[in-house]
Order: C-alpha cells, then structure tokens, then sequence
C-alpha cells in the first residue's frame, strides 16, 4: 500500500514521552494515508486510454507506423528510428509501470479489504475480474508490440530480473483468464460505480467488453491457429459481444489540463507543428472519394494532401488534423462495435461459422464507422465497385476497411496491415523496399544490460531482436 509520512525528526524531543500525541500528529488529516484499490484502477484507466490516444514521439509511434499520420519537420520516427528517443524502453516502461502496476496494486487492495458496508462478495469479485479482463487487453497489446515480453513473472518485486515468455503462450493464456473473467461477472450485482470511467460499473457492458475481446484475441491467431481462433470467437459471439455503438468503451475527455486528449497536448498544446495526414491514407481515400475524409482531414487549397511519408513535408502546404480530433475534449477511443463487426467479417471470410455473413458483418462495420465521425452515405460507398464486398477480394477489402476505421488508433491500424499485408505502405525516405518495413518494436536496450540472461533467451525465442522480426502470428 502507498502511505504517506510527514517527518517529525526536529520534533522529536517535544514528544519523547508522549506516544500518542506523537502518532496522532503524524497523522495527515487532509490526505488518506491510504490508496483506495478503485482509485488506483481508476488511475489505470486513465493512464492506458492517454498511452491509446497518444501521439508523442517517445513512446508510441504507431499513428505513423501505421503511415495514418507523418512527421513534418523531423521524420526520424518515420523512419523507423526508435532508439535516438529510446522509444522502445519508454513504450516498455510504461506499459509496467504507468498501468499494469496500478492495476495489480488495485487487485492487491481490494483483495484485502474487508467491505463493511457492501457484504455482497459479488461485487468485490466483479472488480477482480474487471482488472482481469483489462490486464488480458493489455498484454495483447504487449505481445503485438514485442512479440514476447514478462508475463509469469513480471510486475514481482521479489524478482527484478524477469524471464519472457512466448507470445503464443501469452495468447493461450489470455484467452482463458478472458473467458474466466467473463464467465465469472455477475451482471445482477454492482462493480466499481463512478470509478470505473469506461463503463460506470455496469457488469453487463464488462461481459459483452470481455466477449468481445476474444473475438480480438482470437481473429489475431487466425492465421497461425485457425481451429484455435474459431474456437474463440464463436466462444465471444454466443457469449455476446457489443451489440451496437452504445456498447463502445469510450473515454470522455475534458477541457482542461490534466484531463484533456493526449492528441490536444501533442498537436494544439505543444505549439509545434509536427504532424500532418500522411499521403499513404490520404492518396487511398481519394481514389475511393472517401466520404470520412472531412472527419479525418483538413482541405488544403480545395484539395485533401498528404505529406510524403518519411519525407520532411511543410506543414503549411498540406492538410492537417481537423479541430475536432485536436480538440483537448475529443472522446479517447479503446474498443468499438464497428471494430468487432469488421473483425467478424473476416472471420466469416475466412470460413468460420457465424450467425451472419462476411458481407452483413463487413457492411455493417462500415456503416458504423461512418455514424461514429458523424458522415452520411455509407450506402452509396458501399455499393461502389472497389469497395462492395467481395468473397474473392476479401483479405484486401476487409483489411482496409479496419485499416482506415482505426483511424487515430495507430497500433490497431499497423497490426491489421501485419496481419493482413493490406493495404500497401508507403517506402520512407531511409529504407529501400517494404520488406525492411518494421514488424516490432526491439526489446528495451537496457535490457541487454540488466537483463541480459533473459534479453538473450527472449531474442533467440522470437528468432532474433530484430526490427523485422515477425510477431508469432504474423504467418505470410
């Protein structure tokens, strides 16, 4: 537990002879001397939805990876330097120590905290099981990010040098401790309340956030184990993923600092002009005359243009990032329905067996997309030539679509073109061919040092520390 101390080392003599007064001085009474486990899930939260949303070049990269945006002046990141600013080792470090270590001190708390007021033990198991699910999020995002990192051991005081375990042993794991987490919540009883910001502890929306995650988990395998990813996601879907928007695990961002959109503070806040719409995404939605484009981009002289990726671009002579996504009060984006329907899709392409078609599910993606920026005529997108589904085209259709959905969710966007090989990146200035495109981010250079034992076993377990490593699931 977090205690707060005030010393009293000058005072001491005052108080030699008298115990009690001495620790009642002691006592803060204006701050608790204690954190509670639901402020510290809170805390959370909050900490992974601003490292989602967040642009800063020191730690996530994945809005220009995924070539959605690109660097104006300084295009290293672009260019796939990620040890000038040690991104790697930021990325890593916070993933630890910003979010999961909050969450495992929560689940420390509430476990050990005697409920008085509240004897249902379905609530204090609805919490446990909450942080479950998130943690089960979070190392998805870990594994995609690395391809092996800590997990049996870390977050272990009693152990500072962690071994790796195999992403693929992650996976499987994280596929039973979401279907433990969901199969456990009791939607007939209460959870965090006001503490938890994506839902207000409404259990029946961590059900279907859990069902839903194994659609994620599970469409993510479906190249390197297909029984094992069908197995999944019909396990989600009879369970009861989000039904519509309604169900979106949404942040509501403010106005005012701290508590406005990362997105704000990296693009308005800073004062630097840094970023603008890359040509990639730009180019793509201008030959399919894109009706998201306004929602995604400024005009510039008439027009929608995009900087060259990896190449320096002025910023004056391009489209920018419109108001209402560098707004500070901008909603933080986690998971959504259109994500599930589009991730559905394919796995009806692929031949899984589903309550519905690949092209109910594809269109119905697309569909939502369009509701969620607030753009009209997604019909008569849809029935043009080079967007309608199509069974034969469906990798390059469906891949797309989730590609240009994730907008703003850079991490999402470059695991669907990993995964899906669509669509087509942009070469940056400093590389030759797509092939030397990065697949990963490398393990943490100071891993090499403090770590080494285990730095060398995870890198021989992923067939070298590599930029251009493929993650396990990455099969084509």
């Amino acid at each position: 537990m977090k205690k707060i101390y005030i010393s009293l080392v000058a005072l001491l003599p005052l108080f030699s002879a008298c115990t009690d007064q001495f620790e009642d001085f002691n006592e803060d009474k204006k701050n608790p001397s204690e954190v509670s486990g639901e402020s510290l899930f809170s805390n959370a939260q909050k900490a992974l939805i601003d490292h989602v949303s967040s642009t800063n070049v020191n730690q996530n990269l994945f809005k220009m990876w995924a070539q959605h945006w690109s660097h104006t002046s300084y295009p290293d990141e672009a260019n796939y330097d990620i040890t000038t600013r040690n991104v790697a080792a930021n990325n890593f470090r916070y993933y630890y120590r910003e979010i999961l270590k909050d969450f495992l001190e929560a689940e420390t708390i509430i476990t050990a905290t005697d409920y008085t007021n509240d004897p249902n033990p379905k609530v204090k198991e609805n919490k446990l099981l909450i942080i479950q699910l998130l943690r089960a999020y979070i190392f998805q995002q870990l594994v995609d990010i690395f391809g092996a990192v800590p997990y049996t051991d870390a977050l272990n005081p009693d152990n500072v040098y962690p071994a790796y375990d195999a992403g693929d042993f992650i996976y499987k794991d994280l596929i039973k401790k979401v279907d433990e987490a969901t199969g456990g919540l009791d939607a007939g009883s209460e959870s965090f309340g006001s503490a938890d910001l994506f839902y207000g502890g409404d259990v029946s929306q961590w059900i279907k956030f859990g069902n839903s995650l194994k659609i994620k988990l599970g469409i993510t395998l479906a190249d390197y184990d297909p029984a094992l990813a069908e197995s999944t996601i019909r396990s989600g879907v009879n369970g009861g993923v989000f039904a519509s928007a309604a169900d979106d695990a949404l942040f509501g961002y403010l106005t005012a600092s701290p508590n406005f959109n990362p997105i704000y503070a990296d693009v308005i806040a800073s004062g630097r002009h840094d970023f603008i719409p890359a040509n990639t995404i730009v180019d793509i939605m201008n030959d399919l005359e894109d009706p998201r484009r306004p929602a995604y981009f400024t005009l510039y002289e008439g027009e929608y243009k995009g900087g060259a990726y990896g190449y320096t671009a002025p910023y004056g002579s391009h489209s920018h990032i419109p108001d209402a996504i560098s707004a500070p009060d901008f909603t933080g984006i986690l998971f959504t329905y259109s994500e599930i329907q589009l991730y559905l899709a394919e796995a009806a392409a692929r031949g899984f067996s589903l309550p519905s078609s690949a092209e109910t599910y594809y269109n119905e993606g697309i569909r939502t997309s369009f509701d969620f920026w607030g753009i009209a005529g997604a019909d008569d997108y849809l029935a043009k030539e080079e967007v309608k589904y199509d069974q034969a085209k469906w990798k390059e259709r469906v891949a797309l679509q989730q590609w240009l959905s994730f907008y703003t969710r850079g991490l999402e966007a470059y695991t669907t073109w990993r995964r899906l090989d669509y669509p087509r990146l942009n070469i940056a200035e400093r590389i030759h061919e797509e092939s030397e495109i990065p697949t990963r981010f490398t393990f943490p250079v100071n891993e090499q040092t403090l770590n080494k034992a285990n730095y060398d076993a995870a890198s021989q377990l992923i067939g070298g520390d590599l930029l251009t490593t493929k993650i396990f699931w990455d099969i084509y």
